[in-house]
């Protein structure tokens, strides 16, 4: 077994990506927000790295259906009909649309993970699915990888402790640690210092406090709602979109 943490997609290559499944985490917010969404029953999701990108792809789309979503800073980019907060995800806003989503950190994690075998967006609302799909990947293939998207490329709190969640989860509670690289054990001494409640770690991150500050509170406090948005995204062709779940 190969069960890989990275904190930051820095540096990640094709060569350390290909052939493996991935689950790529930006709790605050990207990945809460797109399983959000998912849950709320948008088409697909476009991940772009810039304004620029996005504002060019929804021109290119060109159809009523598309909806430009999209934070710099952690407000709504102007002139976005969304910004990048899962409770904007609502029915009424996203069912049957397609979202064009570009974020300072979650969306450039999604795009470096580009040519992995499979990349699944994970959040606390959806772990219980993204952990029964790593153990499944486990039991069959041997490895898996997670990579936090971080913050401006370095560590962040809420990604480390959610990635340790993950682990644990994807564990399925085994305290065997053979074959954990040191990111992934050092996760799970997150989870250890914080315990299960996921709110404490979110609201003391760097990015939580600013949230805060900013008056994202709410956003905050949703995305430490476990398994809240029971989907399991996958990111294929530049598109996320729902992957199927045996029943």
């Amino acid at each position: 077994m190969k069960l890989d943490v990275l904190f930051t997609p820095a540096g990640l290559t094709l060569a350390e990506v290909q052939g493996r499944t991935v689950f790529v985490i930006d709790i605050l917010r990207a990945t809460t927000s797109m399983c959000a969404a998912l849950s709320n029953g948008a088409r697909a999701i476009l991940p772009v790295a810039s304004t620029e990108e996005a504002l060019k792809l929804a021109q290119t789309l060109a159809s009523d259906d598309v909806r430009l979503a999209g934070e710099r800073n952690c407000r709504r980019i102007e002139g976005f009909h969304l910004g990048n907060s899962p409770l904007e995800m609502t029915e009424s806003a996203v069912r049957g649309r397609t979202l064009i989503l570009g974020t300072t950190n979650g969306t450039k994690a999604l795009l470096a993970c580009q040519g992995a075998a499979a990349v699944h967006p994970t959040c606390a609302g959806n772990l219980g699915l993204a952990a029964e799909k790593a153990r499944e990947t486990l039991e069959q293939d041997g490895a898996v990888l997670v990579v936090c998207a971080g913050r401006d490329n370095a560590f962040s709190l809420d990604d480390a402790y959610a990635a340790g969640r993950f682990v644990d989860a994807a564990l399925d509670g085994s305290v065997k640690r053979r074959g954990l690289n040191d990111a992934a054990l050092a996760s799970l001494d997150l989870v250890r210092r914080y315990g299960e409640r996921w709110e404490p770690p979110l609201r003391r991150s760097r990015a939580g406090r600013e949230l805060i500050r900013l008056g994202f509170a709410d956003d905050v406090a949703d995305a430490a709602r476990l398994d809240a948005y029971p989907v399991l995204p996958t990111f294929h062709d530049r598109r996320v979109t729902l992957a199927a779940v045996p029943v």
